[in-house]
């Protein structure tokens, strides 16, 4: 039922529109539907819904991140989402310093690329510290050398193939990097006038902290916009138990790489007779043919062998297993 109006607010009403305080033309706009400005050049695609469910994919995946790589640069990594924005693509290519480092990602079975960019700081600290360096970036920016895109590269891919857990519960992806990109000219995957969507990652690796941006087109993630919500992300959701943890644990460690030796013996020999060495001399060690030799895993040992051979390669068969305190 509309609202009636009391006679002592029909008086103030008329009494206002008298006094000039109430301007009829005013009563008017006021009555008429308001129009918002439309900027065609950008496009609103993605909702603050889309964005945050972007930010809760990679909210796991920042933590992926950061069990993962101290695994190959041996030194602590923290990585959480900064935040979201959307931008069109021209805007984001324009931002980048020159040079970049752009991992074009192929999103399949999605119909598209996204693209993975780490910030020079953070890439000089990653080669540093692979090659055994305190993981120090470089005072004055260069272009990267071959040998260190080849290093890098390895890391994106590891770094890239972390996504699929975290997308799992809008869609199973298998990402492959196309390549990488150190000019951004370069990276002219969309239309510069397209959507995407930013989401930001502050990264610390040791004391150098940078930046890792996912950009994410709206032509790439078109096709799941429906399941790009909180409800369906969470709807979808499998609570993992700790044995799925421990398998994920135990899949990381079974591909670290450990230095394994045998030692057949040991002898002392004078630095004379060390420089005198030739083809064909012997040299005696202090153990037996039938002794069993001592295996070491790093620095520690962990086994008792006997030596022999396999497919005209050295080798040792393993006899024991030497437990903690042997």
């Amino acid at each position: 039922m509309p609202d009636v109006l009391s006679q002592s607010e029909i008086d103030n009403l008329l009494s206002a529109l008298s006094s000039g305080e109430l301007d009829v033309e005013q009563m008017q706009d006021a009555n008429e539907k308001q129009v918002k400005n439309y900027d065609f050049k950008r496009p609103a695609k993605f909702s603050k819904e889309h964005l945050r469910t972007l930010e809760m994919i990679y909210e796991h995946y920042g933590r992926l991140l950061s069990t993962t790589l101290p695994v190959y640069l041996r030194k602590a990594v923290q990585v959480s989402v900064a935040s979201s924005e959307t931008v069109t693509f021209s805007e984001f290519t324009n931002a980048l310093s020159n040079p970049v480092l752009l991992g074009i990602i192929n999103f399949q079975p999605l119909s598209g690329t996204i693209i993975m960019e780490l910030a020079s700081n953070l890439g000089y600290a990653m080669v540093d510290r692979m090659l055994g360096g305190q993981g120090v970036p470089l005072e004055k920016n260069r272009n990267f050398s071959e040998i260190e895109l080849t290093i890098l590269q390895r890391l994106m891919i590891i770094s890239m193939q972390l996504m699929k857990d975290p997308w799992a519960n809008v869609v199973d992806v298998d990402p492959v990097m196309e390549r990488i990109e150190t000019n951004p000219q370069f990276a002219q995957v969309i239309a510069p006038s397209d959507m995407i969507a930013i989401v930001t990652l502050d990264m610390k690796i040791g004391d150098v902290e940078g930046f890792m941006n996912i950009c994410v087109p709206y032509f790439t993630v078109e096709s799941i916009m429906d399941k790009l919500n909180t409800k369906f992300w969470f709807s979808t959701m499998q609570e993992k138990n700790d044995e799925s943890y421990t398998e994920v644990i135990e899949s990381v460690v079974k591909r670290v790489d450990v230095p394994i030796k045998a030692i057949l013996g040991n002898s002392s020999i004078s630095v004379n007779d060390f420089i005198g060495l030739q083809m064909g001399d012997i040299i005696r060690l202090n153990s037996h043919v039938d002794d069993e030799l001592e295996v070491y895993v790093g620095n520690i040992k962990k086994f008792k062998a006997m030596p022999g051979s396999s497919k005209n390669n050295y080798a040792v068969r393993v006899t024991s297993v030497l437990r903690e305190g042997d």
